[in-house]
């Protein structure tokens, strides 16, 4: 293993250990264990398992190094941001889906670049799990923004509320007509 490799692998584990911890963070509230976001952070959790084994069999010291503590720390923190943003607005889905992009980014640049052919035959069973768990969070995130928009049109609905006075004009209230 070279030094490039290395550097990969550890950020990859690093991405993988910070979705896991907003996963977790997001889907805290929620007793499902079998929703997308629980079992995305099994995934991550995986990930970040194998990384650490390869690198922990490496015969040099400096390569075995785990996460600091103060990298665990900023995990955490903001993965509590993250979940308490996602109570407050909600879209807890479409907030977890750029973490999880960036896992499966990450994934695949490891995987592209790594010597070992058990490390990559390993790295492309995860990322075959990280694609389908992507499909479906996005298909989650979907339903989930199309239900919120449903809320804001019976708000709007209910409130009255048109976007605009109705000093505008009546052109500005006709539909659009394409011809």
């Amino acid at each position: 293993m070279i030094d490039i490799e290395v550097v990969r692998l550890r950020q990859l584990r690093n991405t993988a250990l910070r979705a896991r911890a907003i996963a977790t963070a997001l889907d805290a509230a929620h007793s499902d264990k079998d929703s997308v976001l629980s079992r995305s952070a099994l995934v991550c959790w995986r990930i970040a398992r194998v990384i650490t084994g390869k690198l922990r069999a490496h015969p040099y010291e400096s390569y075995q190094r785990d996460p600091g503590y103060l990298y665990s720390l900023t995990d955490g923190v903001v993965a509590a941001l993250m979940g308490g943003l996602a109570r407050l607005r909600g879209g807890r889905f479409g907030m977890y889906s750029g973490p999880l992009r960036k896992v499966a980014r990450r994934l695949d640049d490891a995987r592209a670049l790594t010597w070992s052919p058990t490390l990559s035959d390993t790295l492309g069973r995860l990322q075959a799990e990280i694609r389908l768990l992507t499909r479906e969070l996005e298909a989650d995130a979907r339903a989930e923004a199309g239900s919120r928009s449903e809320v804001a049109a019976r708000v709007e609905v209910v409130v009255g509320f048109k976007g605009r006075s109705d000093a505008s004009g009546v052109a500005a209230n006709w539909p659009y007509l394409a011809l």
